[in-house]
């Protein structure tokens, strides 16, 4: 068993974390609550959400009528209603796996295909298991986790008792956190023959990214997927994962790794991505990350979005 960081440093005793503390200790209680009572305290939050997190809230709107301009104004709204409700949800969630054992989240999991996952790792070459940014993700990487060893990309957190508490969910759930700007690292992870998961579908900017449609808009989608898949060799499964409609289990669902991947066309590998990203979202687009600028990068000549 790897030593977790502590919590109790001298420097997180600081004035400046007495409000982290707070919080800490308020989602530790709350994740001691019956489930039910969890659920319905994030989807509370989600609604105060959408009263006051008003610059989130545009951005959710704009990202929803940009994607689904087949959905009628009122219908947009109550789509973005759903996935604030579905984003404060997903924080208590995410708490629960950060502090309490993971292994207990598999009794309300249940994985659809595990066997490709194993099947793609025999091969010996690694696995990028291609993952989107679904607001279970904590919670069903966790589970997912319990199940098979899963190395992570993540994105350093800029207060350090949060950074130490998250780092100590990632120690307990997965084997290796990789930083999302250490390549050298996925790619030692890979040739390894670990499986790495990976989320190519946010907004990097416009270097190493080429555009590609996402739900029929031009997107800034990163090209890395194909880079990595081709330099080591690993296999590619795509990992979706969804809240079921009554709060109270999860599906997560692993496919057989793709054929014909990579092509050695950027542009192509990159719309092939997003497409499977979207076929991901499409089946409860509520529990997609809305709430992330994913056309901030314009193609030239075009103005903000957002």
């Amino acid at each position: 068993m790897r030593k977790l960081p502590s919590l109790l440093q001298p420097r997180f005793f600081h004035p400046r974390y007495w409000l982290t503390w707070v919080g800490f200790g308020l989602a530790a209680l709350l994740t001691t609550l019956p489930h039910r009572l969890q659920i319905g305290i994030g989807a509370g939050t989600g609604a105060l959400a959408y009263r006051f997190a008003r610059r989130r809230r545009h951005i959710v709107a704009t990202n929803i009528r940009l994607c689904f301009p087949e959905l009628d104004a009122q219908q947009q709204e109550q789509l973005v209603r759903r996935h604030l409700r579905s984003v404060g949800i997903s924080l208590v969630e995410t708490a629960r796996v950060w502090i309490w054992n993971p292994a207990a989240l598999r009794q309300r999991c249940t994985v659809h295909g595990l066997e490709h996952l194993q099947q793609a790792v025999a091969g010996g070459k690694g696995v990028l298991l291609l993952g989107m940014h679904l607001s279970t993700l904590d919670f069903c990487g966790a589970a997912l986790g319990s199940y098979i060893d899963v190395d992570v990309m993540y994105r350093p957190n800029e207060n350090p008792m949060l950074e130490t508490v998250m780092t100590r969910g990632r120690m307990k759930n997965f084997p290796r956190a990789i930083e999302r700007e250490d390549i050298r690292g996925v790619l030692h992870s890979l040739k390894q023959g670990n499986i790495v998961w990976y989320g190519a579908d946010q907004d990097y900017g416009r270097r190493h990214s080429v555009f590609v449609p996402f739900f029929g808009v031009q997107a800034a989608t990163i090209t890395a997927t194909a880079r990595f898949a081709r330099i080591t060799g690993a296999a590619v499964v795509v990992l979706t994962h969804y809240r079921r409609e009554d709060d109270n289990h999860y599906d997560i669902y692993l496919t057989p790794a793709l054929e014909d991947f990579p092509s050695g066309d950027a542009v192509k590998d990159a719309a092939r991505v997003s497409q499977l990203v979207e076929a991901g979202v499409r089946p409860h687009p509520e529990q997609y990350w809305w709430v992330h600028r994913r056309f901030k990068t314009r193609p030239e000549g075009e103005g903000p979005l957002y």
